[in-house]
């Protein structure tokens, strides 16, 4: 088995290609190894010390360290995927339990909004998404509230120091043109 690697815009995190699928429908993000408990493949990840998070995407694996120098656990990482995929252990345990689909919770908006929040979804699914997700992260929404649409960032996104930039000149620009009443754009 080869799995490529692939830099992301986040120094602190790098992409893992296994060459398969890794978890087809919505990623999921985990950032404690507590949270990791219904994934085998999570929790190998977070055995590594310097491991601080672990996205899984379609077809990628995201993991985020601490200061640790990559070279010191790239190989760890890489050796935990490997061993994985050959073992035939689920990517998550019990994939038929209800997924909790966090971009519908704790969104906030108000009704009259509601046709205009439909459009800035499709236009996240549809065209911000699959390039965020090209980077090795994932962008939810949370919310919109006088013209300020509210984003959570997950993945490689999460603590990239050209986030920022990506959300103002790309993303707010994007939904600036085509959605009449978005002011800006902000993380949370």
């Amino acid at each position: 088995m080869f799995i490529q690697t692939e830099a992301t815009p986040n120094p602190a995190t790098l992409k893992f290609l296994p060459g398969r699928d890794v978890l087809p429908g919505e990623p999921r993000d985990f950032r404690t190894p507590e949270a990791a408990a219904t994934s085998p493949l999570a929790m190998g990840l977070f055995a590594i010390s310097g491991v601080e998070g672990v996205f899984l995407g379609s077809d990628f694996i995201s993991v985020t360290k601490d200061e640790t120098n990559w070279a010191h656990i790239k190989p760890a990482i890489l050796g935990v995927i490997m061993d994985h995929f050959l073992s035939g252990k689920p990517v998550v345990l019990d994939d038929s339990a209800p997924l909790v689909d966090f971009s519908e919770v704790d969104e906030f908006f108000e009704d009259d909004d509601k046709e205009m929040v439909e459009v800035i979804k499709e236009l996240l699914a549809t065209r911000v998404r699959p390039a965020v997700a090209m980077d090795g992260g994932d962008i939810i929404f949370k919310g919109f509230k006088e013209g300020t649409v509210f984003l959570h960032m997950q993945g490689a996104c999460s603590g990239c120091p050209s986030s920022t930039a990506t959300l103002k000149n790309g993303i707010e620009n994007l939904l600036r043109h085509f959605v009449p009443g978005v002011e800006a754009v902000q993380q949370v």
